[in-house]
């Protein structure tokens, strides 16, 4: 079964008071344990930004080379993600749309490619060429 990641830039997020997260946190996990009840659940974390960046590494002749922080300037971050695993796209959409509700901020989805294969044939030249009717 694909595995999908829903997620949520923080710059989507408008700022909330303390109460106002603490609901939308009791609201969202009441999500996350009907994903564990249907068995789609895998892992699920939020709560970061760019505050959140410890260090990058890069590799330089071989050798990881770290730094603190974040590695580039970026308007947007990573502010939490859930990994679920269903049938398809419909099913993504629905636990997506689930958590958009409950939240109540846009969520983004992303298909994992199912292999190596996936990934080479979407990024070949090949596969942005128009393609003749």
């Amino acid at each position: 079964m694909p595995k999908y990641l829903i997620a949520f830039n923080d710059e989507w997020v408008p700022m909330h008071t303390p109460d106002e997260l603490r609901s939308k946190g009791e609201a969202s996990k009441a999500v996350l344990a009907d994903m564990t009840e249907a068995g789609v659940f895998l892992y699920a974390d939020g709560g970061i930004d760019a505050s959140t960046a410890v260090f990058n590494v890069v590799s330089r002749g071989g050798e990881p080379v770290f730094t603190d922080g974040p590695f580039v300037e970026s308007k947007e971050h990573l502010g939490g993600f859930t990994v679920i695993e269903v049938a398809d796209d419909e099913a993504a959409r629905y636990w997506a749309g689930r958590l958009a509700v409950a939240l109540d901020w846009p969520q983004e989805v992303h298909r994992f490619p199912s292999h190596v294969e996936e990934i080479i044939e979407r990024q070949s030249p090949e596969a942005s060429a128009p393609r003749e009717s």
